[in-house]
């Protein structure tokens, strides 16, 4: 074990790390300049639990029924091996293809094993991009690995690797509604992201077995129901923006060792739970701990992140609670208190912040000749 990973370990605690998966890992390109979330995630912490003992537990999750819904979507996708969802490939892709050779890498001869499974993966997926006959067109669940943060995850989707003349498409299904030919757009841009953490997987995978990694496609197949049915309807999406975010992202993780020696030493965020896994760390204490490494908090990590209820509180009087084309645009001035002064003019910007202080101030002109 070298420095970095002990480090990583003293700030978790003695707990295994907590495994990433394909929205974790895509939830990582919503604040990239967030140093308190890299680290967390890179150590493996619980943030959840970290949040719940400060006070701040997120009030989000997965609903039952909507993992029920989506279970039977997917289900209703792939019956009789993927008819459905060949019909969509056709359509979506327009491929002139009667029939394909449908694989599903869940089942290996038995074997649960993650490592075995990721081998048959490999040795699948490899065969096909060697367009060997007889490889295989439609591939379901392949267990694809990912390295974040120095550690290797194995990434285990409801998705299809689809190949047909020596190009891979991800597909993603989701079980969403498209009405009107219109979506949730944050839905989409979150199933945009989550699928780009395929490719760039699958793209690896290519790449250490030899083969070109730009035969995987950067343009996905997200599969949804149509209007208020079950029906389900394709379309492609364009994530070539997703996947240079996320590859930046990546890459930021590996060099977790820079922001590390940032980190005073004893610093943690062991919970020190006791027999029955109950928390026994003093709240002020775990507090200071996180309060050590900052963060930048922004209002889209409310949807992404289990620490950004405590984050918004320790932001509150913030310009980046204010949401990021705010405090962009007041580049220097940190705080409200800072943009309310220089905008009456009870404060004399510095150099920096003379352009923002000029549009405070036509702002707050503005606004006291609406009121008039």
């Amino acid at each position: 074990m070298n420095s970095t990973e002990e480090r990583l370990a003293d700030l978790r605690g003695p707990v295994p790390p907590l495994p990433h998966n394909a929205r974790t890992i895509a939830a990582l390109t919503t604040n990239p300049g967030c140093a308190r979330r890299a680290i967390m995630d890179a150590a493996g912490v619980d943030k959840r639990a970290v949040a719940s003992r400060v006070g701040f537990a997120p009030p989000y999750g997965q609903s039952p029924f909507a993992i029920t819904r989506t279970r039977s979507f997917v289900a209703q996708v792939k019956a009789n091996g993927c008819a459905e969802l060949l019909r969509l490939l056709r359509e979506v892709l327009k491929l002139d293809i009667k029939e394909v050779a449908y694989q599903d890498l869940e089942d290996a001869g038995g074997n649960q094993s993650q490592e075995v499974r990721h081998r048959l993966a490999r040795q699948v997926l490899g065969t096909a991009a060697a367009q060997v006959d007889d490889a295989g067109t439609l591939f379901d669940h392949p267990l694809l690995k990912l390295p974040v943060g120095g550690r290797h995850v194995f990434l285990e989707p409801d998705l299809i690797a689809f190949q047909y003349q020596g190009v891979f498409h991800i597909i993603e299904i989701k079980s969403f509604a498209v009405i009107d030919d219109q979506a949730d757009g944050g839905k989409v841009a979150a199933a945009a992201v989550q699928s780009a953490v395929y490719v760039v997987a699958l793209r690896r995978l290519l790449e250490e077995l030899g083969h070109d990694p730009n035969t995987v496609s950067d343009r996905v197949v997200l599969v949804c129901p149509k209007d208020f049915s079950n029906r389900a309807v394709a379309t492609r999406l364009d994530v070539r923006r997703q996947l240079t975010v996320l590859n930046r992202q990546l890459k930021n993780m590996e060099r977790i060792d820079q922001r590390l020696s940032h980190v005073d030493e004893g610093v943690t965020f062991d919970l020190q739970p006791d027999r029955d896994g109950r928390p026994t760390r003093a709240v002020g204490e775990l507090c200071v701990a996180i309060e050590h490494i900052p963060a930048r908090y922004s209002p889209e990590c409310l949807s992404t992140c289990e620490m950004s209820y405590f984050c918004r509180n320790e932001a509150r009087r913030s310009t980046h609670a204010l949401g990021k084309s705010v405090s962009e645009e007041l580049g220097s001035v940190d705080t409200i208190d800072t943009a309310l002064a220089l905008a009456a003019g009870d404060l004399e910007p510095s150099p920096e912040q003379a352009e923002a202080a000029a549009v405070l101030r036509a702002a707050l002109r503005l606004r006291e000749e609406c009121l008039a």
